[in-house]
């Protein structure tokens, strides 16, 4: 059939550029003639797009030119504006295209973009119809595409069909390797906004040096002493006063794809996040220097009325505020009316329930920190601290001080019957306990003995609490042991110790549960799938979901939360060490441990079986996070196995894939690189490593980090259930402190835990991190869901994923009502909610999001 001198229609799906107003237009001769500052023409209608603004020109996927690569076809505009597309989503632009075509061009498999306008925009989409023999063709982009002069090569995207590299179609495999090749970049140089360059640097940006000795701090990763993931590379040059740490700036770079600003809720999250740490906090510490406002809570009520009546500061302080709309929504301001917070869950049924030993134990199920605990394995704990550094940290905790609580069974037989357990942040902190201890922060490294009862319930048995021998490390640590106790004066010694307690668990959080082993351990994944892996790779289409926002949330956070005085400094514990202790932590890191069932296995937490679900039977029944997660991870693994076995038949086809060796081998040795000679990592030799490793990313990235970040409001929102600084020791009897603890225990609670300022910027920001965008795409759901693949096989392996995750949902529910589960609700009536698929937009304590986007 000769249709030569025919057209073949699409349909251009986009969105402008956020707040754009202004569209500076050219001829495609204009550019060529002058720079991108000519461009001053305003234009603020969709019109802009019309005409000679945006070029387009089909690459053919079975017919090669003369030296093998695709045929290159005409040039094509944007014709016209379709206003009734049913698909339209909100901020979202049709326009008609009209391409040449004959049959000698073949079938395209890709297109070249030019944007000769001054504005960017995000090209979401170009779908072809009435292609010869084939129909429908959808080229999936979500990409912004910046004026043609910001670019050494044009812009290309392929249709969404799925190729291993060996089955590539021979006209493409230029354009393939070519696109890989501008993503690497060559290493050098400043990175540009409108750039899509990934590259690896260390965390060299943390510290900010020519600002003052006291921000400078050690560059993460590159060493023995300080080992650490990679992060994205930005180039920016060095500080004047230490010429190997990165100088900062507001402006940081990431590849223009992963920033924010492709919709429109996920800039509220910058915005927000960077409001407090420029505008709310000098606003509030202005307040509090001048003793407008106490930095000390009185009284428990006085804490809760940071729900019911907000802080009053006087109107001028207001005004320092940027009145951003999301400053305004989270912080409340009305008027006089400032930082009203919605009330936490933990203390929406009962005010004091948080103080119950049942309810501190279910946390450590069930909380935001649930993977910690561990299964005892032998009497006294012991320390793997260097003992010829440290001396001897074996525990103190006596057989008689916890055998009467035992119902009958001595520690061994207990032991042996796997009912005890133990909270350990000892090791962890211990190091840094004598600098702590040297500014305003007064703390201890924990251990916490725990029981499990007959009715499924965790009962605390005993909490050691160790300071450094006065006379030297090398001579251990000076303990004390302390019991429960419900009456009187011990009652809040016990309730203080508990609080030492939960403050190492709330910085072990952050420093590692939250950050280290999901933020930080990602983003290498993030910046090698974009450079080795082609966006038709089908591991690429796989884990791409799993990445979005990754980067650009970790980038903030280095410029605003996890930097030198940022506010993870300014209000926990750590202060000034608290990333340099998670690079110390990272030692320890393994990756196949992030793994559910090998993580429980470890931690001694589940047993192997092979014939349970998952091959893991749990040693506590009742444990929220692990039952649910392993629900989760299940669904996980079987929709990962379904898809990858439609493209390898074989662990021959594994170690065949090039780009997936060049991948893996750039991951271990470069993003992972200070822990390339590990022995544990996969061989990616077989189908199971790929299998296993693709599911750990998944896992990690989805559901690990949904459980560890959207209940840190609903459960840290009320700063006395978890406390994130202790600023006194524990009272001796005889002292001051000791006094005032019998007289007014509450006012000696809350002298001893976080401050009213550090409080108040706490909950500000967990309060953002703790919150869904509207935006956001769930477990079982991704952006352009019919359309991210041509394989029909692949999309029904989606929607049976999609379908078991509903189930899934629907399962955790009836746990939920089931009252003989304890530890599923627990005296705050306070439902485990936190591996619910499926969320709304908010503070909701459910929901996985795809990705780490905050």
């Amino acid at each position: 059939m000769n249709i030569f001198g025919a057209k073949i229609t699409g349909t251009v799906v986009l969105m402008q550029k956020n707040v754009l107003d202004v569209n500076s237009i050219t001829s495609p001769q204009g550019i060529l003639d002058t720079g991108l500052g000519g461009f001053t023409s305003l234009v603020d209608t969709l019109t802009s797009f019309l005409g000679f603004s945006v070029a387009f020109q089909l690459i053919s996927a079975t017919k090669p030119d003369s030296s093998g690569k695709g045929k290159v076809g005409n040039t094509a505009y944007l014709k016209g504006i379709i206003d009734n597309l049913p698909t339209l989503g909100d901020q979202q632009n049709a326009f008609k295209i009209e391409f040449d075509y004959d049959s000698n061009f073949g079938i395209p498999g890709a297109f070249y973009i030019k944007n000769y306008m001054s504005n960017e925009f995000l090209l979401l989409s170009l779908t072809l119809e009435g292609i010869p023999n084939v129909g429908t063709i959808h080229f999936v982009c979500n990409s912004w595409i910046y004026n043609a002069k910001n670019y050494q090569s044009d812009r290309i995207f392929f249709a969404n069909n799925t190729y291993l590299p060996s089955k590539t179609p021979g006209p493409l495999v230029y354009y393939r390797d070519l696109e890989l090749k501008n993503l690497r970049g060559n290493g050098t140089g400043e990175r540009k906004e409108w750039e899509r360059i990934y590259d690896y640097d260390v965390y060299n940006d943390l510290g900010d040096p020519d600002k003052g000795v006291e921000y400078a701090r050690p560059v993460l990763g590159g060493s023995s002493t300080y080992p650490y993931p990679r992060r994205g590379r930005t180039g920016r040059k060095p500080t004047k006063t230490d010429p190997n740490t990165e100088s900062r700036s507001d402006n940081f770079y990431i590849p223009r794809d992963e920033a924010f600003g492709h919709l429109k809720s996920s800039d509220f999250l910058a915005y927000g996040i960077k409001s407090i740490s420029q505008d709310v906090i000098p606003a509030l510490k202005s307040v509090f220097d001048i003793n407008f406002t106490p930095n000390e809570f009185d009284s428990f009520e006085e804490v809760h009325d940071l729900y019911e009546g907000g802080i009053k500061l006087p109107t001028d302080v207001i005004k320092q505020i940027t009145p951003l709309p999301v400053v305004n929504e989270l912080l409340r301001t009305d008027g006089e009316q400032f930082l009203k917070f919605p009330v936490p869950k933990v203390v929406q049924v009962s005010k004091s329930a948080w103080m119950t030993d049942v309810e501190f134990a279910r946390e450590i199920l069930a909380g935001v920190n649930p993977g910690l605990i561990r299964c005892l394995q032998e009497f006294p704990p012991k320390s793997k601290l260097d003992s010829g550094v440290y001396g001897d940290h074996t525990s103190t905790i006596t057989k008689e001080q916890i055998e009467p609580n035992l119902d009958g069974l001595t520690i061994d037989e207990a032991i042996q019957q796997k009912k005890v357990f133990i909270l350990d942040d000892h090791d962890a902190i211990f190091p840094y306990l004598r600098r702590i201890n040297s500014t305003n922060s007064k703390a201890y490294a924990t251990r916490t003995i725990l029981y499990l009862k007959s009715d499924g319930t965790l009962k605390p048995l005993a909490i050691e609490l160790s300071l450094p021998h006065p006379e030297g490390d090398q001579y251990g640590a000076i303990s004390k042991v302390y019991l429960p106790a419900i009456e009187g004066v011990q009652s809040y010694i016990w309730l203080l110790a508990k609080a030492y307690v939960i403050v190492n668990d709330s910085n072990v959080h952050q420093l590692i549960s939250h950050w280290l082993n999901t933020h930080a351990v990602v983003e290498p994944f993030v910046i090698a799938s974009n450079r080795q892996l082609s966006v038709l790779h089908p591991i690429y289409k796989l884990l791409f979901p799993h990445y979005r926002d990754t980067m650009n949330i970790n980038a903030l956070a280095r410029n605003q939360l996890i930097n030198a005085g940022g506010i993870i400094e300014q209000t926990f514990l750590p202060s000034k060490y608290a990333m340099e202790m998670s690079s110390i932590i990272y030692k320890d890191w393994v990756f196949t441990d992030q793994a559910l069932p090998s993580d429980l296995i470890k931690r001694g937490m589940a047993i192997a079986d092979a014939s349970s679900p998952n091959g893991v039977r749990l040693v506590i029944e009742d444990y929220p996070y692990a039952m649910d997660g392993l629900e989760i991870w299940g669904a996980i693994n079987t929709w990962v196995q379904d898809y990858v076995s439609l493209y390898y038949t074989s662990d021959d086809t594994v170690k065949g894939d090039l780009e997936l060796q060049q991948w893996w081998k750039e991951l271990v040795e470069v993003g992972h690189g200070d822990k390339k000679d590990e022995p544990w990592w996969p061989k990616m030799q077989t189908l199971q490593d790929l299998i296993q490793t693709c599911t750990t990313l998944i896992w990690t990235a989805s559901a690990l980090h949904a459980s560890v970040n959207f209940g840190q409001y609903p459960y840290g929102g009320f700063i006395l259930n978890r406390p994130t600084l202790s600023r006194r020791f524990m009272p001796e009897e005889g002292s001051p402190e000791y006094d005032e603890l019998v007289t007014n225990p509450e006012r000696a609670y809350l002298r001893t835990v976080t401050p009213k300022f550090q409080t108040l910027i706490d909950l500000s920001v967990i309060e953002i991190l703790s919150r869904h965008a509207s935006d956001e795409y769930y477990l079982g759901n991704r952006d352009s869901a019919e359309f991210w693949t041509s394989d029909v096989y692949a999309l029904e392996a989606f929607k049976k994923f999609g379908n078991k995750l509903a189930e899934i949902e629907g399962i955790l529910i009836q746990r939920n009502n089931d009252v003989s589960l304890r530890n599923r609700v627990g005296p705050v009536t306070m439902p485990y909610t936190l591996l619910y698929p499926t969320s709304e937009a908010g503070l909701t304590f459910r929901g996985i999001p795809n990705s780490i986007s905050i």
